[in-house]
């Protein structure tokens, strides 16, 4: 079954707005453990203005299921990971001040990078993903750069699927395809949601995981946390 990781970022973002510590990051993080979640995600971005590097270190002790902790691999990102040592880090091509990842990796131009960081992570017994588009290519570069998964880049899928979901999915499944082929893990987030996750998971029923924050904690201020990620994990079955 595919798992459901929860990214708390605007869980973060809403605490930061008021300063204080309403809502708790952690108590949230664990509250979605408890309603069914599989996983939890954080992106710690460099000027913390959602999840701050501290959330990061209260998270790792206290999580039961899998922590995956996502960003671009700066110094500063890859010595909070190392020290971590979380289940999982996807590394994403975000620069510093970067609203939200929009694009997959360039596997290929940053071939020597993105095996360095790799051979880092992998030898410290942490599992690694990729953030890539359905670029053929670029899965391949990641395989050969020693990833152990990569993440679908899924915002063209969503754009897409109210106009021809068929289509929309279509060179997502090649993509997922060529990952498998590879001897990959699959992971796929970013706009993924409750009117589009279903179909996606029925096309890549071998999808390991899917990373989904902004639409499920927007779901569940109409919902409710509980009900919402229940929902979620209904779309994966």
């Amino acid at each position: 079954m595919t798992k459901l990781s929860v990214n708390i970022n605007k869980v973060a973002t809403l605490r930061n707005a008021r300063g204080g510590d309403v809502p708790n990051v952690v108590k949230v993080a664990l509250d979605c453990e408890t309603f069914g979640a599989d996983g939890i995600t954080v992106h710690p971005r460099p000027d913390e203005r959602h999840i701050r590097r501290k959330d990061v270190y209260d998270l790792r002790p206290v999580l039961h299921t899998e922590f995956n902790i996502e960003g671009y691999p700066s110094p500063e990102f890859i010595d909070l990971v190392l020290k971590v040592k979380p289940h999982q880090v996807t590394l994403v091509p975000d620069s510093p001040d970067q609203l939200t990842s929009n694009a997959g990796w360039d596997t290929r131009t940053h071939f020597d990078f993105l095996s360095e960081v790799l051979d880092a992570f992998n030898n410290a017994g942490i599992r690694t993903s990729v953030f890539v588009s359905t670029d053929l290519e670029m899965i391949e570069f990641a395989a050969k750069a020693g990833t152990d998964r990569v993440e679908l880049y899924t915002e063209p899928y969503a754009s897409a699927y109210g106009k021809d979901k068929e289509a929309a999915v279509a060179p997502f499944v090649e993509a997922a395809k060529t990952a498998r082929s590879l001897g990959l893990g699959l992971n796929a987030g970013h706009d993924l949601n409750l009117h589009n996750l279903n179909y996606f998971y029925q096309n890549i029923p071998w999808l390991d995981e899917v990373s989904i924050g902004h639409a499920l904690i927007c779901d569940a201020l109409y919902l409710g946390l509980e009900r919402t990620i229940q929902e979620y994990k209904n779309c994966l079955r």
